[in-house]
């Protein structure tokens, strides 16, 4: 059993960056809802592999104003503790499209629901 707190999204990579890569992650917020993007819901996964990290995003609406926003910081958060060399491949996806089923229970607590 790992030791390392498993991310809430599907993670294929290295294990010794399992913990650095959520913990980069949560540190971007979402500005609208003044919440880390990984309670939100917004990250659908995280592969390392071939000197690559593609990471899936989605947005909780496709008119989200903050978009770029978000994509820029998560790119900057993950150029921090990424390894020299590997490529960042952030990918914005809309399926399966975001519901608030997907906000951890911290968030659905702050938001009321």
């Amino acid at each position: 059993m790992s030791t390392h707190p498993e991310p809430p999204f599907p993670y294929d990579g290295p294990e010794a960056l399992r913990e650095p890569v959520l913990a980069a992650l949560r540190r971007v917020v979402d500005p609208e809802v003044a919440m880390s993007i990984v309670d939100v819901g917004l990250v659908y996964g995280v592969t390392i592999a071939d000197q690559q990290a593609r990471i899936r995003l989605t947005m909780t609406s496709p008119a989200c104003p903050v978009a770029d926003v978000i994509l820029d910081e998560v790119e900057a958060e993950l150029d921090r503790v990424l390894p020299q060399g590997i490529a960042l491949d952030t990918q914005l996806v809309w399926e399966p499209p975001w519901s608030p089923e997907r906000m951890s229970e911290r968030a659905r607590r702050f938001m009321g629901w």
